[in-house]
């Protein structure tokens, strides 16, 4: 039987997992839940309602897991507590500095409702996450470095969007190609957050809208843009459109340590490249809303992240399979 998927919200990650569903055999789409008017949102999927937030408990018992694809700022700390306590879910919390908080309050209303909930899955946190594990367990001794980009941070684009007086925005994030290069090469600089990245951003004011106003609070922003050389540009809509309409992203994880009393030197580095960051980050919530339906039949309760979970539930082909192919 089917994995009885429903989504929480529909833009570019709710229509990213729409479209990873229909890669994954073994699940199906059964519901979309928005706080729009549901007339008005046209999605891609046929004969898949489209329901009004208010009517989500009537689903309590019709569905295996929600995947909640709210924005970090102020979405997700609000509706994955309160779903939690009655579905299976999974998000995309993205702000790092905030998920010990963000995880004690999702664990408390799972295990409060008997479910299992998979928190700030996507590329990182998520997949980076794992690499940076992975490579500091391998090699204890070591740095880890983490560069994001160029790309456009979903997280980061609507935080600005937020903002009083901000009818669109885009922002990019881009990896300091000196630094890079040095981690590369076995240096092992020591970085400043302001070393590694800058930021750059492209916004649509309001109409007479105070755009001061608007660069102070963004540059100001923390754990956004405040350790950053941040820089914003002012456009009209139609340069949005025309100049900055997709969505890439991607990145490098890079451990660099030594074995042997320092005698062999070591790099590794996984990298990412992808055409749309919501597609991707997506489909990883896709894999992950698995592995919750699965953890949740086995008896288990609470919050978990991408660090507790084995890859195999991940997957939907049984253990010989996975061992006879991929081990």
């Amino acid at each position: 039987m089917s994995i009885r998927v429903g989504i929480v919200g529909y833009g570019n990650l709710a229509k990213g997992a729409e479209a990873a569903i229909k890669y994954n055999a073994d699940m199906s789409l059964d519901a979309i839940f928005t706080r729009r008017d549901p007339a008005t949102v046209k999605i891609n999927t046929e004969n898949v309602p489209v329901l009004r937030m208010e009517e989500i408990e009537q689903y309590k018992d019709k569905l295996d897991v929600l995947i909640i694809c709210g924005g970090s700022a102020t979405d997700l700390p609000v509706q994955t507590p309160c779903l939690a306590k009655m579905f299976n879910v999974v998000d995309s919390f993205d702000t790092h500095a905030k998920i010990p908080e963000h995880f004690e309050n999702v664990d408390r209303a799972s295990k409060e409702g008997g479910y299992v909930s998979v928190i700030s899955v996507g590329w990182d946190p998520g997949m980076f996450s794992l690499n940076r594990l992975y490579g500091e367990a391998l090699l204890p001794v070591g740095q880890t470095y983490t560069f994001w980009g160029k790309g456009v941070s979903q997280g980061h684009s609507d935080a600005i969007r937020r903002i009083e007086g901000v009818k669109n925005a885009k922002q990019y994030t881009i990896p300091v190609e000196s630094a890079l290069e040095r981690v590369r090469n076995g240096e092992n600089p020591v970085l400043s957050t302001r070393e590694k990245h800058t930021r750059e951003c492209f916004v649509v004011a309001e109409d007479g809208a105070d755009k001061a106003r608007i660069e102070k609070e963004i540059k100001e922003m923390p754990n956004y843009f405040a350790d950053y050389d941040t820089t914003v540009h002012f456009i009209s809509e139609d340069e949005l459109l025309r100049d900055h309409s997709g969505i890439p992203h991607g990145g490098f994880v890079i451990r660099t340590g030594e074995t042997n009393g320092g005698k062999s030197k070591h790099v590794v580095e996984y990298s990412l490249k992808l055409d749309s960051n919501p597609e991707f980050t997506a489909s990883v919530l896709v894999a992950y809303a698995r592995a919750a339906v699965r953890l949740h039949k086995e008896g288990v309760m609470g919050c978990k992240t991408v660090f507790d979970i084995a890859p195999a539930y991940l997957s939907s082909l049984d253990g010989e399979t996975l061992r006879k192919n991929l081990l």
